[in-house]
């Protein structure tokens, strides 16, 4: 290569550009170098230094690449004269990396034998030849000049301000780790906002590491003034637009939230912050400070002047003002930083939960003390000495929570053992060897109590109240009403219910009459939402554990009133597709009860829930059946309901006697009514093929079909027969042999409970909503099933 430059004119250059790094602004060589040296730069005819410009370019940030790299060692005032020297024509190929501190080669030989330190680059520059070679980036050190030639002139650029950034980056790193006056300090921090806002470069990593290098000196200097916490804040909120804090940044807010509450840094700057945490946020996981963060915000935004008002405008302003929340991920970040938050109010008391009576203890109640491994040394915990037991029976009392529950006589162990802590006061009553003995397991070992159980081993065996301090109650009482908030959005409604269907709070919070009271405005309006997927979520998640329904059911732990929100819970469950006799079943085992206590005050729903019971023969005990039949005479709602339903015996005994026609045939266009009507017109005892095709029946229909005890074939293509009509006839038809489901709308909901219907052979499900797992599970539960059609379905 040959180079034509004269060395006259560049010495002056030279002298004003590699000018001591420390007398220069940190922000000073980012943009370009000083213009007054222009005319300096383009004195020799061939070499040209040019100006890196803002020309809207940008750039990802490197971390390492491919590319020539030349050292030339030579003092800087020669450097005209040696840039025309041979030792230029002599280029390396190098992997090069950029390190935190260093530019750094893969293979550490020839020139790049040696890491070369960000610390001793003092100057970058660009620099381009009219000959060839082009596209160079020349790095200035004490000893001579590295020189790195790239592709193209991207490639340079993205070289250039890579290095730019990981040189500037190590500076402040170095500078702001040990300040010295933080108004310094304060102007480094400016400086290096705007680097960042300015820098050409496009990556993640541009406005973390600012973040990064901020949290790491706030994390190491606490002991800062107020004022200097604002000011902070406001230099590094252009970050924040667009970028979550780091950890440590967030501890630094959450101090600020809780120290000045009513700041106005709070509102201007914190919350654009938290509406983007929680509009973008995926896994509070692996970020539990931002969410820790999120949690002091609101509480800060409580203890305003109208603190609950600012909490509901702040929530609204999160849903937004249209009835379809636009950000899918609010909800749940909003449910995840409340179950935290109502955690954090029980926390000292679950931690100390070792020396508390463990779940057995509670469930059962006979453990003897000097059975229980010796209490471990917590702070809160202050047992007090227990005192003889009685040797009498005692009458109790069932508690104020269950007042529909019979109070039961039993032989009690000592008075109550009381563990005392500066935020919960647990009263429990023990039962003795007896009860114990009757809650063993099938093996005679202990079962594993659920969680109603674990709170409750029955209305008069013990009683929970726990007391919060003041602050604690404050959280409660804030994130319990943003709960409340949530389930005032019908569009939020579905998923709050399915993300609260598993009861994710802790036992101590559900023993809380506080905290069970509030929570009760959101069972409510699950109960009161007619969508199948909101209310049925009041039930277990599955068999074995319990629910929103046991929790708030008379003599549940959460009960507090007669049994209205029970009632309207039933309602709600039985109205949609839970009239089954499994629902039945399980209402007549555990909450026979207080369903007859309900219906003898005239609820309706309890006295239709009695005459279904009734009516599906669920009671077998003839003096339970007796004892219902009274308690529906004993009301005028109940004497009306049993008399319907006696005729309606009467009706079905004669519909079910033996005669009629075999094969029946409905007209199109007919209706439920129709239906009704005409089996209610004679016998069909002897009905066997039925067929209801093209007609306008729907799954009401269903509680007829019912009633046909040789029904084999049914025929219900192109109706509006859907999933809770097929629920009702899995249960009932179970010698159905034949079924066409073509052009219904039913779907894999109301499918799969054809498994119980072992008989069948036949199965038209073409042009349903059918799926692939439900056929697969179908034919793997239906052992007869020899004939099916799921043509246009998606198993087909």
């Amino acid at each position: 290569m040959d180079f034509n430059s004269s060395g006259g004119g560049n010495e002056l250059h030279n002298n004003q550009f590699y000018q001591s790094e420390e007398s220069k602004p940190l922000l000073g060589e980012m943009s370009a170098p000083l213009e007054g040296n222009n005319n300096k730069l383009c004195a020799g005819p061939c070499k040209r230094t040019l100006q890196h410009c803002s020309s809207g370019m940008r750039y990802k940030l490197l971390q390492e690449g491919d590319i020539q790299v030349c050292v030339v060692k030579h003092p800087r005032t020669f450097l005209s004269k040696i840039l025309t020297s041979k030792f230029l024509r002599r280029w390396e190929p190098h992997h090069l990396t950029l390190t935190d501190s260093s530019l750094a080669s893969a293979t550490p030989t020839g020139y790049m034998e040696a890491a070369l330190s960000y610390s001793t680059i003092e100057d970058l520059q660009l620099l381009s030849w009219d000959n060839a070679p082009k596209y160079c980036v020349q790095l200035s050190f004490p000893g001579g000049t590295v020189l790195l030639q790239a592709a193209n002139s991207y490639l340079r650029d993205q070289w250039f301000n890579s290095l730019q950034w990981k040189k500037k980056i190590y500076k402040y790193r170095k500078v702001l780790n040990n300040p010295s006056r933080w108004e310094v300090v304060l102007k480094e921090i400016r400086l290096l906002v705007d680097m960042a806002l300015t820098s050409p470069l496009q990556d993640e990593s541009i406005h973390q590491a600012p973040l990064q290098i901020i949290s790491t000196l706030l994390a190491e200097n606490t002991n800062l003034s107020t004022q200097d916490h604002e000011n902070i804040i406001v230099a590094i909120a252009p970050l924040l637009e667009n970028n979550h804090p780091p950890p440590d940044l967030c501890d630094f807010f959450c101090k600020h939230c809780r120290e000045r509450p009513r700041s106005m840094v709070v509102i201007e700057v914190f919350t654009p912050v938290v509406q983007r945490i929680l509009k973008h946020n995926m896994d509070f996981g692996k970020c539990p400070r931002l969410r820790l963060f999120t949690q002091e915000y609101i509480l800060a935004l409580n203890e305003l002047n109208a603190g609950m008002e600012v909490v509901k405008k702040f929530i609204h302003s999160m849903h937004g003002p249209t009835g379809q929340c636009p950000h899918p991920r609010v909800l749940p970040n909003l449910v995840a930083v409340c179950l935290a938050a109502i955690y954090s109010c029980y926390e000292d008391f679950i931690n100390s939960r070792d020396n508390s009576p463990s779940l057995k203890e509670i469930r059962n109640g006979c453990q003897q003390q000097n059975e229980r491994k010796p209490p471990l040394p917590l702070r809160l915990l202050r047992p007090e000495p227990l005192t003889p037991a009685p040797t009498g029976l005692l009458s109790l009392s069932p508690p104020p929570s269950a007042p529909l529950s019979a109070p039961p006589t039993l032989p009690l162990a000592p008075p109550p053992s009381i563990v005392n802590s500066s935020e919960i006061l647990v009263e429990l009553e023990r039962n003795n060897n007896t009860a114990n003995a009757r809650r063993k397991g099938p093996g005679g070992g202990d079962s594993e109590p659920n969680l109603i159980d674990c709170l409750l081993v029955s209305p008069a065996l013990n009683a929970l109240s726990i007391q919060l301090p003041a602050q604690a109650d404050r959280v409660l009482g804030c994130f319990a009403l943003i709960l409340k908030m949530l389930s005032d959005y019908d569009d939020w409604r579905p998923a709050l219910a399915s993300l609260l269907q598993p009861i994710p709070f802790p036992k101590e919070a559900l023993a809380h009459a506080k905290f069970t009271k509030e929570l009760k405005y959101v069972i409510q309006r699950f109960a009161e939402d007619h969508r199948q997927e909101v209310h049925s979520c009041l039930l277990s998640v599955r068999s074995g554990k319990d629910g929103w329904f046991q929790l708030y059911s008379p003599g549940g732990v959460a009960c507090d009133d007669d049994g209205e929100l029970f009632a309207s819970m039933v309602h709600i469950l039985m109205g949609s597709c839970y009239k089954t006799k499994k629902f039945l079943l399980s209402l007549a085992e555990n909450k026979l009860g207080p369903c007859m206590l309900l219906a003898l005050r005239g609820n309706q729903t309890m006295v239709e829930i009695l005459c279904l019971m009734l009516e599906y023969n669920i009671i077998e005990n003839k003096d339970t059946q007796l004892q219902i039949i009274s308690t529906l005479e004993s009301t005028p709602v109940g004497l009306h309901m049993y008399e319907q339903l006696c005729d309606r015996q009467r009706e079905l005994k004669e519909l079910q006697r033996k005669g009629g026609p075999t094969r029946l045939t409905l007209p199109s266009k007919s209706t439920d009514a129709d239906l009704a009507r005409l089996l209610s017109s004679g016998s069909f005892g002897n009905l066997e093929n039925l067929s209801l095709a093209f007609t306008n029946v729907t799954s009401a229909c269903a509680e007829q079909l019912i009633k046909l005890p040789s029904l084999k074939q049914l025929n219900l293509w192109s109706t509006q027969f859907g999933d809770a009509g097929l629920r009702l006839l899995s249960e009932h038809l179970a010698c159905l042999q034949v079924l066409n489901l073509c052009e219904t709308p039913v779907t894999d909901a109301g499918l799969l409970s054809l498994s119980s219907m072992k008989s069948l052979c036949s199965l038209n499900m073409n042009s349903t909503k059918l799926t692939a797992d439900t056929y697969e599970d179908l034919k793997a539960k239906l052992p007869n099933l020899t004939e099916v059609d799921v043509r246009y379905t998606e198993a087909w």
